[in-house]
């Protein structure tokens, strides 16, 4: 489609190299889920978020967490209104159509549980209230991988909320070449214009939606979270959300790819994002679940035979 065509194209204007994670990122948001990038400090996750954001038309909000950081912080206050005499909501961040939450893992457990329910149903609950969230609400997350000092670990809850979680990598010789020449893009993300209103997105989001999959490719999916779940180095394994969110995936990567059916191909390129972060394994130890939980998922895709 040339809008997704438009959408990458002004991503990568300033975001150089890393082209599978501007999709990944475009198939979170035509999903309607949300995602973490996890990643060394310089390579780019600040760059590549918010060079989404401006590409789009929508408003957007960005949250630099700290460990000082309230949940009141994120979420909004009320306070008393002495000119009306009566109690006043002043919105926090998070009421945007896109969020930027940046070094996440640097504010503390209970900062981050602020974001659950918001990132799960859209709402946030406050003072006895519910406040229902902008449409469309994309939150985009970044962190630093936990063996940095001053991070905490992201509960399984709270990672469970994310479509996907990514690594950007260190980019490609002729890429850094490119970054080097070109000089820092901060200047060219601020200027970066939009090139795809509210209303794009909501009209793709919706043919995301509607696209087709096979039973057949339902049963692969249902497959794969089970061998997670019965797989004797994994204490935990991919629960229906993560069955979900893989199905979502596969049907956003379909329509980058200009169809309205998902393939095979579809499915099996995203597992590793979708469900690697669902796991936990035996050793329960995130040294342990880096290493093993990627071992085993791939075990498990050479394993199951592919549908054609």
């Amino acid at each position: 489609m040339q809008r997704l065509a438009r959408l990458r194209a002004n991503i990568q204007s300033c975001f150089l190299g890393h082209e599978r994670a501007v999709d990944k990122v475009v198939a979170c948001l035509l999903a309607r889920g949300h995602v973490l990038i996890e990643d060394v400090p310089g390579v780019g996750k600040t760059t590549l978020a918010t060079a989404l954001a401006n590409s789009l038309d929508v408003t957007l909000s960005r949250i630099q967490l700290t460990p000082d950081m309230l949940p009141a912080d994120v979420l909004g206050v009320t306070v008393w209104d002495q000119q009306k005499s009566e109690f006043v909501f002043k919105p926090g961040p998070i009421f945007a159509n896109v969020v930027l939450a940046d070094e996440i893992n640097r504010t503390t457990p209970r900062t981050q549980s602020a974001l659950l329910e918001a990132m799960a149903e859209g709402q946030v609950s406050l003072d006895g209230h519910t406040r229902k969230l902008i449409d469309p609400f994309f939150v985009i997350a970044t962190q630093n991988p936990h063996e940095f000092e001053g991070t905490y670990f992201l509960p399984e809850s709270q990672l469970d909320r994310f479509l996907m979680r990514i690594n950007l990598g260190y980019p490609k010789r002729e890429d850094e070449q490119r970054i080097l020449t070109q000089g820092p893009s901060r200047h060219a993300v601020t200027n970066l214009k939009p090139v795809m209103t509210g209303q794009d997105l909501a009209e793709l989001q919706q043919v995301t939606q509607k696209a087709e999959i096979d039973p057949t490719l339902v049963g692969y999916i249902v497959d794969i979270a089970q061998a997670t779940r019965e797989h004797e180095h994994l204490q935990i394994g991919v629960s229906p959300r993560g069955s979900l969110a893989l199905a979502a995936a596969a049907k956003a990567t379909a329509v980058l790819a200009g169809r309205d059916y998902v393939v095979p191909d579809d499915i099996t390129s995203n597992v590793m994002d979708v469900f690697a972060h669902r796991c936990i394994s035996n050793n329960y130890l995130h040294d342990a679940d880096i290493t093993t939980v990627p071992r085993v998922i791939r075990e498990i895709m050479e394993t199951l035979p592919s549908p054609v």
